[in-house]
């Protein structure tokens, strides 16, 4: 089992979803720790303007190319020009994701196979392509899997997200032991509400969400809202620290705990929330 790194300095970290929210701040963490970077989104004119903010710096930033980490193809191919260029990665981030909500009624296969595409497969790709590589180069290194608060809990119409960010949470578990005796360890990070354009862009489908009842609900979720930066040193602390599960926020923990300890105050939660979602979404649907 690797030793934490005491600092990022002079490290190779790819970090995909580099272009805002959390992969951006955390990229830019990650600079200011003397990192190497990679950097990956599907938003090209963002992705670039990370790269430069990083390099004015005095950042090494070796590759930052857009793609669509659904894209297998398209990922073998950027880690094969990204071996040449750099060599072996020390740290992977997967941090990209799409969120998609809606009753189950009203979803459309395309909902469904999006979101794992991109937030369950796409994280495999990275990790198909770049932990292998990491394993042969026999230096250790460490593995950040970002799922969600949906990945451990039974929030009310993330069906699709859930099942991509708990198969997420099960990829990780098991890499957490299976990388251990190659030096490489693993950090899971579950956020709650961040406050990053995923707020403004998740698809909820069959709502209006210029609604007044949705946009109440939207600002009530933003109010408890964490920051991108505060997720963003939580991740970079867990990768020096070698923590295993990262939970970026109280009301998580909070829940995170009732669901394992007392099972019946997770459930009346569960269906309060529930409730609420979808008296909310009766009053604004579309």
């Amino acid at each position: 089992m690797r030793r934490p790194y005491r600092n990022l300095r002079g490290k190779r970290i790819l970090i995909t979803g580099a272009a805002s929210g959390i992969g951006r701040a955390t990229a830019l963490h990650a600079a200011a720790e003397g990192a190497e970077l990679v950097l990956t989104d599907i938003d090209e004119p963002k992705l670039q303007l990370v790269a430069k903010e990083a390099a004015e710096d005095g950042v090494v930033v070796h590759v930052a190319r857009a793609l669509d980490i659904a894209d297998h193809e398209a990922v073998v191919g950027f880690a094969e020009d990204v071996h040449t260029a750099c060599g072996n990665m020390d740290v992977v981030m997967n941090i990209a994701g799409i969120s998609t909500w809606g009753p189950v009624e009203q979803l459309e296969h395309r909902h469904w196979r999006r979101t794992i595409d991109v937030d369950l497969m796409g994280p495999i790709h990275v990790i198909e392509c770049f932990v292998p590589p990491m394993i042969r180069a026999r230096r250790g290194g460490h593995l950040v899997n970002v799922s969600s608060a949906a990945g451990l809990l039974g929030l009310p119409w993330h069906a699709p997200y859930s099942a991509a960010k708990f198969g997420l949470r099960g990829v990780s578990e098991v890499l957490r032991f299976d990388l251990r005796r190659h030096g490489i360890g693993v950090t899971l990070v579950c956020p709650g509400a961040v406050k990053t354009p995923l707020v403004g862009t998740v698809e909820i489908v069959g709502v209006d969400r210029d609604h007044p009842a949705w946009r109440k609900l939207t600002k009530r979720f933003e109010a408890h809202a964490t920051s991108p930066d505060d997720v963003a040193t939580k991740i970079i602390q867990a990768v020096k620290q070698g923590r295993y599960l990262v939970l970026t926020s109280r009301d998580i923990q909070l829940a995170y705990w009732l669901q394992r300890t007392f099972a019946p105050g997770y459930e009346l939660v569960m269906r309060v929330a529930n409730d609420r979602l979808v008296a909310a979404a009766t009053r604004s649907r579309r």
